[in-house]
């Protein structure tokens, strides 16, 4: 997922099966340069901490 949100300008996480979306996220990184760098910007963990909420995942 950090790799996700570092290179991407959108995300969209699906639902389970069947799949429909659940949610489109469009990454605005402040400074965003390299994707090592961007992980630094001061929102990727906001964006991190939503879109891992959505995921649903029960570990």
């Amino acid at each position: 997922m950090s790799e996700a949100i570092s290179l991407s300008n959108r995300i969209v996480v699906l639902t389970k099966r069947p799949a429909t979306i659940k949610k489109i996220y469009d990454i605005k990184l402040t400074g965003a340069s390299t994707p090592i760098n961007n992980r630094k910007c001061k929102e990727f963990s906001e964006y991190y901490d939503k879109i891992w909420r959505d995921l649903d995942v029960n570990i």
